[in-house]
Order: structure tokens, then C-alpha cells, then sequence
């Protein structure tokens, strides 16, 4: 066996790369990842969810922005914030990302090297870096190069004044307008962070709402709460343009006619694999328009038997968290190793301002399927610790079946919103019913709390007759002895 061969190469180091990876080690498989940037960690470290995540903590903090329920809008932890404020916690934070993830894959024998792969043959790969070109081949291979920012051709890219979500992180001012062109995930994100240091933000929007998949109740009550603090919301309306026409001054022209105007424009609207130069024709694969592969989503088998892939590379939902499982299960089955599927209900993060978290059925999809339900919700401004944290939005929507009691599904806006959607994730996946959260006994004063307020509002909208699980035994028992 030649020393360039591996039982598992992985193309991409980001969170379903290196669950992957340390996966296929633990099986004593012989893994080699293949990182085309400086440093590995993938997009998720360098442009993605960590800097992004980063960034938002950074703001929250040097802002006050906490602590303005009670000391005020005005309220400041650092009066002048600059972008050197911003980038220090960030370098940081990266540094020892990148740290723990190296000394993971050297604790598992996974071996790495940095540049660009090409397949060559359905089982070989070249990779040029710094070092020239070395080739090497695999029995099996894992795609997860990722994803980069849709860049069309009539927006006007300067890398400074207009620029896409890599190129902002790299930011060498805090605009005072900004124009956000996409309310998607990463468009909401940033327009909220940047709103919370106080800069004017305008986002735009071809779709009548923001993030479609959100129970409409939490969107509604996150456009109010971007509204209030200034954010302006252009919906139905799609960008035909943008173009710098001096320092500081951009101009983004609208399919209706107006034009806006800013210091600075931030492009969100989509993301596209980054598949061109990976020589997918040599094995025989093909990508959609938005560069994105196809896979059993069972296995993450591609339609070429020793060639998986997952990430962001695959399509919805693209999230770091689901990634990493797709990584996962693609290396059990890779190897023929047991993988129980994934449950049916992941939960969905959104780290704007303020978090958006929610799992399983919103309440347009439960009426959509026709289930007979009752919904309760517990507004953070309403619990102790809300009061105690100086919280003034924010709530969380549980959705019950009437005929099970089963929770539907848990839908969270405000503070620790990713966090707190874990007690429903739980009890959701296990089949728990409303009952858990009413008998339960929940740490006072905490925001966890809601989920018994929640719970014990739908109740109370319930029919008498469905409030009690004894009521509803009885009538059962009842009926089988008429039926006797």
C-alpha cells in the first residue's frame, strides 16, 4: 500500500468534514482531510457560524445592550466601539477553534494537509498547496468543501463598501447605514447585530416576510421588535443593482424605482457550493445551478457508490449542528457501521438580536395537517428572571395535540432562545406530553420557567374534558366496557 492511500479521505474540514473524519479514526481507519484554507475549521471557523456567533456576543457586550431594560436605550459599556473592538475578541476566539480542532485530529491519527483538491480518477485526488502537487488515493471519500457567497454579476463587489458575509468580518470601519439585500438567516443575523450598535439599518427583501420556514408568530413578533428599534423592512421589493459611487457612498437601485443610499451594503441573499475546481466530472458526478450535490439522505451516499457528501454542500438545512451528524452518519455507513437515523425533529437556531430557536410543527403547518391542537405562550417579560435580566420581549409558543397532548412543537424569540429550545427538543423527541411540563418542577427564577407557564396557558384553552389525563382515561374505560 502506497503511503498516499487512505481508507478514508475527506475533501473539507468544517463540522461535517471532521465528525467525519474523527468518526472513520475511531473505526482505526486511515483518514486523511484535505483543507484548502490557511488553517482548518472550514467556513464554520473562518467566515461562518463561529465569527458570526462571535461577533454577536462581541456587540452584546460592548454595547450594554443587555442592560438597556434598565439603564435605557442610551446605555453604553464602551462609548466608542470600533471595528478593531470587534476583530480582537473575534482573532481570539478563531485561534482557539482552530487549536482545538488540530489537537483533536492529532489525538486521533487523522492526518491533515492544506490545498486545494481535484479528484483525477473516481479514486484519486491532487492536491496542490504551498508545496506544489501531491497526489494521493482513497478507498472512500466524504465531500464537504462547503459552501461560498452567491455573488451575482449586477451587484457591484468592492470588498470594502459593498460586500458579501466573508468580506465582512474584515470590516475596517462600523458603517453608519448600512443596507442589508436578503432577509435570509445570515441577512436577519447581521441586520440585528449591527442594529444593536446603533447603526441605521435597511433591510431588503423580494419575499413578502422574512425566514418562511418560522412559526408566523415568532417572525411577526421579531419584525415588531426590529421596527422598534429603527430597523426599516423592505418587503416585495428585489434589487436590480448596487454600485459604489464614491468613499462612503453606495447606491442600491429597486426594481419600483427608489433608490437607497449608505456607507456600506452587505449582500446575504444565498449561498453556492464551492464545487469548481473539485473535478467532479472525473467520477461521474454532476451539481445543481447552486452548486449543490444530491445524496441518499439516509446514508449521504452520492449516486457514485465510494463517494459521500454532506454540509452545507448537500442543502437544507445547513446548519453546523446538522452537519456534523450527516458527517457522522456518512462514515458509519461508509464503513458498515451501525448508525441510528437521525430523530425527525433537529432544532433551528437563529443568533440574531434577539435569538430565534424553534423545533418540530409551527402552528401553520399543524393546521395545515388538519390536527386538532391548542397552542400556550409565556412572555419573557412576565417570569421573574425576566424581570430580575431587565428581558421586555421575548416568548416562547408550545403547540399541544387535543387528542394525544403530545407537544407539536416549541417555538422560542428572545434571550437564551437556543439555548432554552433544548427542554422541548427532549421532550418532543421522547413523545412527551403537556403533562410533563405541568407536574414538573422547574429551577425559580429562571427563563426555563416559561415552559410551565407556557403549558399551563394551553391548558387552560383547552376543552374541560381533554385537561385531565384521568378524565381522559376514564372516558376510554368507559367506552370499552359499553363496548364489553
Amino acid at each position: 500500500m502506497s503511503q498516499h492511500h487512505y481508507d478514508l479521505i475527506v475533501i473539507g474540514s468544517g463540522p461535517a468534514g471532521r465528525r467525519a473524519a474523527i468518526q472513520a479514526a475511531k473505526f482505526n481507519q486511515t483518514v486523511l482531510v484535505v483543507e484548502r484554507g490557511h488553517k482548518v475549521g472550514g467556513v464554520s471557523v473562518h467566515t461562518g457560524t463561529i465569527p458570526s456567533k462571535t461577533l454577536r456576543e462581541t456587540v452584546l457586550n460592548l454595547s450594554g445592550w443587555r442592560e438597556r431594560g434598565f439603564y435605557g436605550r442610551a446605555h453604553r459599556n464602551k462609548q466608542h466601539i470600533t471595528s478593531e473592538d470587534l476583530k480582537t475578541r473575534l482573532h481570539m476566539t478563531l485561534g482557539h477553534e482552530v487549536e482545538v480542532l488540530e489537537h483533536q485530529f492529532a489525538r486521533n491519527n487523522v492526518d491533515t494537509v492544506k490545498g486545494a483538491a481535484r479528484f483525477t480518477s473516481p479514486h484519486t485526488i491532487s492536491v496542490t498547496g504551498a508545496d506544489g502537487v501531491s497526489d494521493f488515493t482513497g478507498d472512500r471519500f466524504l465531500i464537504a468543501a462547503g459552501t461560498r457567497p452567491y455573488r451575482p454579476a449586477h451587484i457591484g463587489f468592492d470588498g470594502e463598501h459593498i460586500v458579501d458575509s466573508d468580506e465582512i468580518l474584515n470590516l475596517t470601519r462600523i458603517p453608519r447605514q448600512l443596507v442589508v439585500v436578503g432577509a435570509s438567516v445570515i441577512g436577519v443575523e447581521y441586520a440585528s447585530i449591527f442594529s444593536a450598535l446603533d447603526v441605521k439599518v435597511t433591510v431588503v427583501e423580494p419575499m413578502p416576510g422574512l425566514l418562511p420556514f418560522v412559526d408566523r408568530e415568532l417572525a411577526d413578533e421579531f419584525v415588531h421588535d426590529l421596527r422598534d428599534r429603527g430597523v426599516t423592512l423592505r418587503f416585495n421589493c428585489k434589487v436590480t443593482g448596487a454600485v459604489v459611487e464614491g468613499p462612503g457612498r453606495c447606491v442600491v437601485t429597486c426594481d419600483d424605482g427608489r433608490q437607497l443610499r449608505a456607507d456600506m451594503v452587505l449582500f446575504s441573499a444565498g449561498r453556492e457550493g464551492a464545487v469548481d475546481d473539485l473535478g467532479l466530472e472525473t467520477c461521474g458526478l454532476e451539481c445543481d445551478s447552486r452548486g449543490r450535490l444530491s445524496v441518499d439522505k439516509a446514508s449521504f451516499q452520492t449516486s457514485v457508490p465510494h463517494i459521500y457528501a454532506a454540509g452545507d454542500i448537500v442543502g437544507f438545512p445547513s446548519l453546523a449542528s446538522t452537519s456534523m451528524e450527516q458527517g457522522r452518519i456518512a462514515a458509519c455507513h461508509a464503513f458498515g457501521q451501525p448508525a441510528p437515523p437521525a430523530p425527525e425533529f433537529f432544532p433551528y437556531g437563529i443568533y440574531s438580536v434577539p435569538e430565534i430557536s424553534t423545533i418540530g410543527m409551527t402552528e401553520e403547518e399543524v393546521r395545515e395537517k388538519k390536527i386538532p391542537y391548542e397552542s400556550g405562550v409565556a412572555r419573557f417579560r412576565e417570569t421573574s428572571r425576566g424581570h430580575i435580566a431587565g428581558i421586555s420581549s421575548g416568548f416562547m409558543k408550545l403547540i399541544f395535540s387535543l387528542e394525544t397532548r403530545r407537544l407539536l412543537g416549541a417555538h422560542i424569540v428572545g434571550e437564551g432562545a437556543t439555548e432554552l429550545i433544548h427542554i422541548g427538543q427532549a421532550v418532543l423527541n421522547l413523545e412527551g406530553t403537556l403533562d410533563y411540563f405541568v407536574d414538573n418542577t422547574f429551577n425559580y427564577p429562571t427563563l426555563a420557567e416559561a415552559y410551565k407557564v407556557a403549558a399551563l396557558d394551553a391548558w387552560n384553552r383547552m376543552p374541560k374534558q381533554q385537561r385531565s389525563v384521568t378524565a381522559v382515561a376514564n372516558v376510554v374505560e368507559l367506552a370499552a366496557k359499553a363496548l364489553g
